[in-house]
């Protein structure tokens, strides 16, 4: 970055994406893509006013902490029998067949089998902000597909712990022996031991001193942040410690009041995220990947609706549900950004794999928030008509 304050910075990235975003929201497209879009304009391949993103990046970073906590927190064992019930069959086959796509895509084009592996990985998820930023609330109908497609993105969502958790063992071959052991012995000690935390001296905490609304807020911050540390003490990642602190405090009475009252903050640090992904996209390297990111990104918004709407319909949900909620999770996932990024730093997927998923996934962004707000209700819906569905 050039010789600029962090202030002067964030005022960059606050004022230009508020500026951005309003464009978008005329323009019926999700905000996080004005966030990638500003990133790009004023990152080192255009205006070049920021030209070294790593400082906001680093700060970005704790968006993805909170973010996985708070689906830790929304994972409560109840919520976690009706998943298996409801969604695991549609979950499953539908992340092979994606899978599967996205490696034969990747390995037509002529990628090595570990990046083509992890195109794969990529492919298998949905996005959660698109699909819940534009499902409206007001009508029983959607509050049955919200539901739905709730179940489905937490089952995709606990399939990236499990990605993010291969990758740790891709990036240490040199320890293999250890790194499993890391894996199948130091994760459920660590699990175990923040579980006994939370139920035995949180939830007395919390349930103490639930009246001071301060108090709760300064305690999950300090939990989410202390077990993302601890995880990477037994060399784990961050990301994966920060999911267990919110799974630990999912039956706690007031994990609700806790999930509303990070969401601002978790926005906040999203903002940073996908500008500084932005701000780091490589875009001179769009020609080399351009024909295969189109034809992922095809996939991805017509392809996997198809294949929503036929698993759908095989456990018995009505035609049009199938059809629609297909079509809200017709694209390529924020988890898939993430899986890149954590993929690059530990020196396991190449720059132009990476530049390959990036494009993929933000080409599938515009393509299918410009899809859902013509043809479904949304909060930023074209047709006025569909705001009363």
């Amino acid at each position: 970055m050039h010789d600029t304050s962090i202030i002067f910075s964030l005022f960059l990235v606050f004022s230009g994406a508020a500026l951005i975003a309003t464009l978008a929201l005329y323009a019926r497209q999700a905000l996080l893509i004005a966030y990638i879009a500003l990133g790009i304009i004023l990152g080192p391949w255009a205006l070049d006013v920021v030209s070294n993103p790593a400082l906001i990046a680093d700060i970005a970073n704790i968006g993805i902490l909170f973010l996985l906590f708070l689906l830790g927190l929304s994972l409560e064992p109840k919520d976690l029998k009706k998943l298996f019930r409801e969604a695991i069959v549609v979950t499953a086959v539908s992340s092979v067949v994606f899978a599967t796509l996205g490696f034969a895509v990747a390995k037509l084009f002529g990628f090595t089998l570990t990046d083509s592996l992890l195109v794969g990985a990529a492919m298998m998820f949905s996005s959660t902000i698109i699909a819940l930023k534009l499902l409206p609330t007001s009508a029983l109908h959607h509050q049955r597909m919200g539901e739905l497609i709730v179940s489905v993105l937490l089952l995709q969502d606990m399939l990236a712990i499990f990605v993010l958790l291969s990758l740790e063992g891709l990036g240490n071959q040199n320890n293999l022996l250890s790194e499993t052991l890391i894996l199948f012995v130091g994760l459920p000690v660590m699990a175990i031991a923040a579980w006994w935390v939370a139920t035995r001296v949180l939830t007395v905490l919390f349930q103490r001193f639930n009246q001071i609304q301060e108090y709760l807020f300064l305690v999950a911050i300090g939990w989410c942040l202390g077990v993302a540390e601890l995880a990477t003490v037994i060399g784990l990642s961050h990301e994966v410690g920060a999911f267990v602190a919110g799974v630990t405090l999912a039956t706690s009475p007031i994990a609700r009041f806790i999930a509303e009252s990070l969401r601002p903050l978790r926005d906040f640090f999203l903002v940073l995220f996908f500008f500084a992904l932005g701000a780091g996209f490589d875009v001179g390297s769009l020609p080399q990947v351009a024909i295969p990111a189109l034809l992922l990104a095809a996939i991805s918004v017509t392809v996997k609706p198809y294949v929503f709407r036929l698993l759908l319909q095989r456990e018995q949900e009505k035609a049009r549900m199938a059809r629609e909620t297909g079509a809200r999770l017709g694209q390529i996932s924020e988890f898939s950004l993430l899986i890149v990024v954590v993929a690059t730093e530990l020196h396991v997927m190449s720059g132009e794999a990476s530049a390959l998923v990036q494009s993929a996934t933000i080409l599938s962004f515009v393509a299918s928030s410009f899809w859902i707000v013509r043809r479904y209700p949304t909060p930023i819906s074209m047709d006025s008509k569909l705001y009363r569905d």
